[in-house]
């Protein structure tokens, strides 16, 4: 394991979060208040993430009694140490090829190449004020909010902190509110053929259950309401 401090290198955390923020803004090209609210939020767990990767470990800081305790010869303020499954399974060789940091790049870019389909798709759909329906919307409803928690879910596996951890729930929460949000103006613009494609279409799961017939029908009763 190498002893060389790999931290406070703040210029690494502005250059790594503008790649992927740029990249995933590329792919979703916010428009609408609640376009940025979602970038927005991955935004910012991006930044959480790879200011302990590359700025403070406070993870492993506030760890560090314990961590040092159980592995009396780790150097906590390397690099490698921030592998927390590598560190913690005591495996040997180059993180960077141990089959979790592995399997955690392949979550983050399907993640992303997912987003990608799932925005052109939306973008498309905006330009033309139509219902998308097609690509990943053929499956799922909300492919664009799936996308960002596959991304997240990635990075959590690669690089465990209690920081992101802590966010991660909230950003879910946040981001099933803003789907709810998204159907009710869906149902509003385009009433009967959004009902139907709901009712035919999970939310988030294509395996999951397809019950957002009785929403919109109670919607669609509030919205005929004098």
């Amino acid at each position: 394991m190498s002893n060389v401090p790999a931290y406070g290198l703040w210029s690494l955390v502005i250059i790594n979060s503008l790649i992927f923020i740029i990249f995933a803004f590329s792919f979703t090209k916010p428009r609408t208040p609640r376009d940025w609210r979602s970038f927005g939020a991955f935004s910012a767990f991006i930044v959480a993430l790879f200011a302990e990767m590359y700025g403070f470990p406070l993870t492993l800081y506030l760890f560090s009694g314990w961590l040092q305790t159980r592995y009396p010869g780790l150097n906590i303020f390397s690099h490698d140490a921030g592998h927390l499954w590598w560190t913690l399974l005591g495996w040997k060789g180059d993180p960077h090829w141990n089959p979790i940091h592995l399997l955690s790049s392949v979550i983050i870019f399907g993640g992303l190449i997912y987003l990608g389909n799932a925005w052109e798709v939306l973008y498309k759909a905006q330009r033309s004020h139509t219902l998308a329906v097609s690509g990943p919307y053929a499956t799922i409803r909300h492919p664009q909010y799936v996308s960002f928690i596959i991304i997240m879910l990635g990075f959590l596996l690669e690089w465990p902190t209690l920081l992101t951890l802590l966010m991660f729930p909230i950003l879910v929460a946040m981001y099933i509110r803003l789907a709810h949000q998204e159907e009710r103006d869906a149902f509003a613009e385009f009433g009967e053929e959004y009902a139907h494609y709901a009712a035919m279409t999970p939310a988030f799961f294509p395996w999951g259950r397809r019950n957002t017939q009785r929403k919109l029908s109670h919607a669609q009763e509030s919205h005929h309401d004098p």
